[in-house]
This record gives C-alpha cells, sequence and structure tokens, in this order.
C-alpha cells in the first residue's frame, strides 16, 4: 500500500489544518491522569478535552499504573474512568460534558504486550455502548501498538496515536486521531526564555506537516511553566501537555481576557520638539491622567498598535512613587490628590489632608492668575481623580458631597459621566452657582466663557462597548473653549477606564483603553506644538493589576499578559512630559512633586496649604 510521506521541508503554515483559532481547555491533555490526587475527575472539573491512563493487562483485567501493576491495590480502568466517565455521559445526556460542544480523547497507553492487551481494551469498551459508540468520545490507542498495518481491523471507536514525522499507509492514516513525539527529541530547552530558531523551526514544520494532513499534535515531556504553554501556542501545537491540571485550567480560561490582538493600528502625530524642554514661562498646562497606567499597560498598547506609541515620542520621562499617607499601595483618592495639591493623603481621602482639613487644588492657585481650569473623564465625573480637582471629602464616595463643593469650585468644565448623586437637588445648586448642565459635548457653545457640565452617559462606555471618540472630542471642545482665555488654562483629562480593565484583569478592555488615551496625547502634543506655550504631562495616580508581559508580536499586534493582582500595586509610574519646562519631569520622585513642577513651569509660587 501506498506510503504517504510527511515532507517536512516542504509545508507551510497556510497549509495548516488543524490547528486552534482559539485555545480553551478542550486543548488540554493531562497528562499521566491517574497519578493525579483525583484522576478523571481533576481534569473533567476543568473541561479537559485530553487525559491519559497507562493500561497493564494482567490475568485478563486492565489495572491503571505508570510502572509494573498491582492487582488488588491498583485501580482498574472501568473504575477509574469508564465509569465515571459513563455517569457524566448520563448525567449530560449523552455528551462527555454539560457544555455539548465539548468532546474528549482517552489516550490509553498500553504498557503490555500491544495485541492481547489491545484487544481486551476493545472488548472492555464493547461493553459500554454509550461510550463507544459516543461521537463525543474517542479513545485513543498509544504506547504498545500493534503493526499500523492491521489498525483498520478494530472497530470504530479504536483509534490510534501516531508518531509525529513517520510515514503511514494510507489505511493506518484514516485510524490516526493525533500525531504526538517527544519534545526532548527536538530540543533541550526547558521553557525559560526562548526557543533556539532552528529547534523552533524544526518544531513548526512538523506542527505543519501534521496539520497538513489534517491531524492534531501532541508532544510529551514538554516544560510545564505558562512561558512554555504560550510557546506550544505559538507552535500551534493543539494538546497541550500538563501535570498542572488546576493552573492550566485557570490559564486557558482567562485566555481570552489576557491576551489581545488590535485589528488596526491608528497613525501617530509627528511632533516637532520646538519648544521642548525650552526654559520659559508656561501659559498653559494639559495634564494627562491614565487611572492605573503603569509601564507595561502603557507597552501593550504599544505592541497592539504594532510598535508605535505617541507618549514614547515624549523625550522627557520620570517615575513617580505612589504611595498614599497611610498605605504603601494607594487608591485613586489620594494618588490623584497628590498631584492636584502636593501633599499625600490617606486612602479614600479627596482633596484633604490626612487629618481631614481640606487643601487647596490647582484651580484654587491658578484662579488668581485669570486661569481657567477644565476637567474630563471617561468615567465617573465624581470619581476620585477628578473629584481631587475640586472635591474635598475624606471619603471618595460622598457624591453629595463632592457636587456641593464644586458648586464653590473655580472650575470652567467638567465632562463626564454622570453620578447617582447628581440630583435634581444637587443640580439646581450647581446652576444657582452659574453652571450650565448638558448631556452631550456638542451642546457647550464654541465660544462660551461660562461655566458648564457635560453629564454624557456615552462616557461610561469602555472603547470596546461603543464609547468612540469622545474622550478626543471632549478634549477638542474644552481645548478649543479654554484657549481663548488670554491668561491660560489648565486641562486635566483622564482616561479611566485603562484602570477598569486591569482591575477586571481583562487585557482588551485593558488594551484598547491605553490606545484611545495615547491617541488624546497625541492631540495634546498637536496642540502644544501649534500653541508653543503648552506644557503636556502624561502619567498615572497608580499601577492597577501588577501587569507582566509574558508575549507580543509588533507586527502583528498581538499581545499577552498575566495579572498578578486585581487591585492596586506600590510598582512607580511613568512620567512624560512635551514642550516648555519638561525637563522638570524627569528623575524619580514622589507623586507630590508633581504638583510642585506644575507650579513651577507656570511660575506660581505654591506650597500644600489647607484652603
Amino acid at each position: 500500500m501506498k506510503k504517504l510521506l510527511l515532507c517536512l521541508c516542504i509545508v507551510s503554515s497556510s497549509m495548516a489544518m488543524a490547528q486552534p483559532a482559539v485555545y480553551t481547555t478542550a486543548n488540554a491533555h493531562s497528562h499521566n491522569d491517574y497519578e493525579n490526587p483525583h484522576p478523571f475527575f481533576a481534569a473533567w472539573n476543568e473541561g479537559f478535552g485530553s487525559m491519559e491512563a497507562d493500561l497493564h493487562l494482567i490475568n485478563d483485567t486492565l489495572w491503571v499504573s505508570h510502572d509494573k501493576a498491582r492487582p488488588g491495590i491498583d485501580p482498574t480502568f472501568e473504575s477509574l474512568y469508564l465509569a465515571p466517565l459513563s455517569k457524566a455521559v448520563g448525567q449530560n445526556q449523552g455528551f462527555p460534558y454539560a457544555d455539548h460542544a465539548k468532546q474528549l480523547q482517552l489516550l490509553i497507553d498500553l504498557k503490555t504486550e500491544a495485541v492481547p492487551t489491545l484487544g481486551k481494551v476493545a472488548a472492555v469498551l464493547k461493553q459500554y455502548p454509550v461510550l463507544s459508540n459516543n461521537a463525543n468520545i474517542r479513545f485513543v490507542i498509544s504506547g504498545s501498538r500493534p503493526d499500523s498495518s492491521t489498525w483498520h481491523r478494530y472497530p470504530a471507536y479504536i483509534w490510534f496515536d501516531g508518531n509525529l514525522g513517520k510515514a503511514y499507509p494510507a489505511s493506518a492514516l484514516e485510524k490516526i486521531a493525533l500525531l504526538s513525539a517527544d519534545f526532548h527529541k527536538f530540543t533541550a530547552w526547558n521553557g525559560k526564555g526562548r526557543l533556539v530558531a532552528k529547534e523552533q523551526d524544526t518544531l513548526e514544520k512538523l506542527v505543519n506537516a501534521a496539520h497538513a494532513l489534517g491531524k492534531p499534535v501532541r508532544f510529551w515531556a514538554t516544560p510545564d511553566n505558562i512561558n512554555a504553554w504560550y510557546h506550544l501556542m505559538k507552535l500551534k501545537v493543539d494538546y497541550l501537555n500538563t501535570d498542572r491540571i488546576a493552573e492550566m485550567g485557570a490559564f486557558l480560561k482567562k485566555l481570552q481576557r489576557t491576551t489581545y490582538r488590535s485589528d488596526k493600528a491608528y497613525e501617530l502625530y509627528k511632533p516637532t520638539y520646538k519648544t521642548d524642554g525650552v526654559n520659559k514661562k508656561v501659559k498653559n498646562v494639559i495634564l494627562l491622567i491614565g487611572d492605573g497606567t503603569g509601564l507595561a499597560h502603557w507597552y501593550t498598547g504599544y505592541t497592539a498598535n504594532k510598535g508605535r506609541l505617541n507618549v514614547f515620542n515624549m523625550r522627557k520621562v520620570g517615575l513617580s512613587k505612589t504611595s498614599s499617607f497611610d498605605n504603601y499601595i494607594t487608591d485613586s483618592a489620594p494618588g490623584a490628590t497628590a498631584l492636584s495639591t502636593g501633599q499625600k493623603t490617606n486612602n479614600r481621602a479627596v482633596g484633604v489632608d490626612h487629618t481631614g482639613v481640606a487643601l487647596k487644588q490647582i484651580p484654587d492657585y491658578i484662579q488668581p492668575k485669570g486661569m481657567r481650569t477644565g476637567l474630563i473623564t471617561s468615567g465617573d465625573m465624581a470619581d476620585a481623580t477628578p473629584a481631587a480637582f475640586y472635591g474635598h471629602q475624606s471619603e471618595r464616595s460622598a457624591g453629595a458631597g463632592m457636587f456641593a463643593d464644586l458648586a464653590g469650585a473655580p472650575v470652567q468644565l467638567l465632562m463626564g459621566a454622570g453620578n447617582k448623586s447628581l440630583t435634581p437637588a444637587a443640580e439646581a445648586s450647581l446652576k444657582q452657582n452659574g453652571f450650565s448642565l448638558v448631556r452631550t459635548i456638542d451642546s457647550v457653545p464654541a465660544n462660551t466663557t461660562g461655566k458648564w457640565i457635560v453629564a454624557d452617559e456615552r462616557a461610561r462606555l469602555s472603547m470596546l462597548k461603543g464609547r468612540g471618540a469622545w474622550l478626543q472630542q471632549a478634549f477638542d471642545r474644552s481645548v478649543s473653549i479654554l484657549s481663548k482665555n488670554k491668561a491660560g488654562f489648565f486641562l486635566m483629562a483622564e482616561g479611566a477606564q485603562v484602570d477598569h480593565g486591569a482591575h477586571d484583569n481583562n487585557l482588551p478592555w485593558l488594551a484598547t483603553e491605553v490606545m484611545d488615551l495615547d491617541q488624546l496625547v497625541g492631540r495634546a502634543m498637536e496642540f502644544a506644538d501649534t500653541n508653543g506655550e503648552t506644557l503636556v504631562i502624561v502619567t498615572a495616580d497608580h499601577e492597577t493589576g501588577g501587569v507582566s508581559l509574558m508575549d507580543g508580536n509588533y507586527t502583528e499586534g498581538n499581545t499577552a499578559v498575566q495579572f498578578a493582582t486585581e487591585d492596586h500595586t506600590a510598582i512607580p509610574v511613568p512620567v512624560f512630559a512635551y514642550g516648555p519646562q519638561s525637563d522638570l519631569f524627569a528623575g524619580v520622585y514622589e507623586n507630590t512633586a508633581l504638583f510642585s513642577k506644575i507650579m513651577q513651569a507656570l511660575g506660581i509660587q505654591a506650597s500644600a496649604v489647607a484652603r
């Protein structure tokens, strides 16, 4: 019979047929499953697509054991696998899993003589028609196998594990469920760092050749860690071999939330650098705050935008230490308060010192100079970051108090999503204090000199859910209005939802918000170049998520991360500056120093004092 040769040298990746588009626990293989504390159930509870059992035929019984079986001590094949699997099928209307789209492969590694052991396996399986006649379950023979020329003689419910790279007759190929190989046969890689290029190329050709035949691939003896799992997926290996069932289960279940690929990249603004670092008085300050945005967050956006980011074109870079007065790890309230007042305060406190005394904020300092203030957020307008520039509350959730403080604050523009505390009574109070309240950006007149609040529910949407260019539109309208003021302006714009995505450990949410914020950075740099008297600062109140960059591809816009936490961390955050006086922001310093540097750039003598 004509042999089909796996010609590794000519098969290209475009010919691959079997590789998964998205990895799930269906791609997980529980290696030596029977050696786990809870055989079958541990992998089954995680929804694994494949399990492995070693079988020994002794005294006409199939015993499960890695080494020589001990009859009466080791479990039997039927008790350890077939009985619980039959029960699962009964519970799930004939399917191995409650999710009927999931299939199960049981890889049976024969440790005793092939023909009699396989004959017994076939006979036992025949006694379980709910399993052997089930299209969603495959019994695949590995280990000691009869000659491949005889495989076609076995029942339809018996499949075989082929040797990757070996040529098989057509009749045998039809009975092959997957192709496997010892990973160490091709590389000594231990899962750390990267594969040697030549070895990676060999593995890619092996996998591609198997996929060209429509066969999935498994390697055994692979390194068993997160880094290795990422690399095996990049090789398009179909079944990921593991002894760490719970860890791989958690890894794969989170995979769609920890990986992201950008469909398209945006063009960057090309800065002129004409006034960058020039030692001249600053007229306007634009402070862009990426809530929770650390360096790793920025780099996810950089990778997703295919190796480009506006903020990375800022040449003056520093590091801000973010601890609060009473805690090693800050939250947004004291984090933003440090920026707005130059003083550290307690966690959850906004615009007050650690004793609860109200502090002067940037808008208070610049108003006597005739400057105007605008505040924008792609989140709740009474949340900690925007409120830190007008509110004075010891508890960040005190929305009613925030709006009461806003009524008397020297703020001309506030744009963001509304808050439940923005009641008719609060609106009436704000109107009595000169504010006009509208629901869309376009409702604010372009030539206004009045005070406006834009409570737009569109700001509450994430980029993934359709917010679109709202942040850029709010910025453009604010700059257009504020720049008409001859004495200058201060504008704070917050990318609030980078933090939301990081808290949710959701990379697609995080990355799309970073890219949205970076487009705002490009707009701010462009205005600074056109204006010539504007300083742009980009920073964060803290880092959220403990983001670790695990993998990425600049060309394809792919990135993958792991999160250390669903909360904030104490990791210092970057500070980027562009325009006159940008040199002030180099170095490593406390977050309170940002306030002092802004005041210095504006030529205002200020210290953190009570209001």
